[in-house]
């Protein structure tokens, strides 16, 4: 990492500058321990965090298309590395728990189910890409008691092939990149947070198999190279940040690298593009960002270097320089 990139990566929010302390540079424990508590109080975190209404909810919704909804707010503070454990954390979360509920009908007036009709918002609903992102935040947050519907719901889910796929209850038989990463991000924050199910680890390590197989971009029966999803048309070699339930490689290359795995030759690929993908500067781009009502402002802007998607990157790559 060049000296310059190091010190624009430190020159941030603290959501970004206690994940390159810990997971670039190494600091001591203490150290990363005291720039993380500053998520809670101060940058993205702090504002964040004052957007919760006394409801419980952000955006006036458990989840919405628009990006600033409970589900979304609760999936940037997981991302931005809030403390589970801070006071601030525990009272967003337990007015989450306490106060919102799911309801019959979305806000563009789509009926979406009937039997999670006042679950409580960490029970989840039907769809496996949200309950994914919903699961994943109630186990990072420690509420294991109302999010075991949700793994209950995901385990009985999975597909022959190892993965996920919300379009399963419509007949079809193979899984989804978009869906499996993020029932596969729940199913990790279970493990790191409880480790207390061996079938949900099963599970989830038949799902990164899925991926792995496909050398997390490429069809299992020809090796051709995926250029966008079925679903939402994104190519997933262009990075996000937020990626919400979006599939991209460098996506798919964090969650391995969190997840401990040993990169072998089938993540070989992935690496390659992610590298090709970094400029002159040392800089990584933001690729994309996706439409919808962010709750705050960050700093990235699409086409433009990214502090998000070049801490990714590079911890990526120091994953794999780390292989055996």
């Amino acid at each position: 990492m060049k000296p310059e990139v190091r010190q624009w990566l430190l020159d941030s929010d603290p959501s970004i500058r206690w994940q390159v302390m810990s997971d670039l540079l190494h600091s001591p424990a203490e150290e990363v321990a005291a720039e993380r508590a500053r998520v809670a109080a101060e940058g993205w975190g702090a504002q964040l965090l004052a957007l919760q209404a006394a409801d419980g909810k952000w955006g006036g919704a458990e989840w919405n298309h628009g990006w600033n909804s409970t589900m979304h707010a609760l999936t940037l503070l997981r991302e931005f590395g809030l403390d589970p454990n801070s006071d601030a954390a525990k009272r967003a979360i337990r007015l989450v728990s306490d106060l919102v509920r799911w309801r019959g009908w979305d806000s563009d007036g789509a009926w979406r189910g009937e039997d999670f009709l006042g679950n409580p918002f960490f029970a989840g609903e039907v769809e496996p890409c949200i309950n994914g992102q919903v699961g994943a935040s109630g186990a990072y947050f420690g509420h294991e008691t109302q999010s075991e519907r949700i793994f209950d719901r995901l385990l009985d889910e999975q597909l022959s092939d190892g993965g996920w796929n919300c379009e399963a209850e419509n007949g079809s038989t193979r899984s989804s990149f978009n869906t499996t990463i993020c029932v596969l991000e729940a199913l990790l924050e279970y493990d790191l947070r409880f480790g207390t199910r061996s079938d949900v680890t099963s599970a989830r390590l038949r799902g990164q198999e899925y991926l792995l197989e496909r050398r997390l971009f490429r069809r299992r029966s020809t090796g051709s190279a995926i250029q966008q999803d079925r679903k939402g048309g994104s190519d997933w070699t262009r990075f996000a940040f937020p990626t919400w339930w979006h599939y991209d490689i460098l996506r798919g290359l964090d969650y391995l690298r969190r997840a401990g795995v040993t990169p072998d030759e089938r993540v070989a690929d992935a690496i390659d593009l992610v590298e090709s993908k970094r400029g002159g500067d040392g800089r990584w781009l933001l690729d994309v960002q996706y439409p919808g009502v962010m709750p705050i402002e960050m700093d990235d802007r699409e086409g433009m270097p990214s502090k998000w998607i070049t801490l990714r990157a590079l911890r990526v790559l120091d994953w794999y320089s780390t292989r055996g």
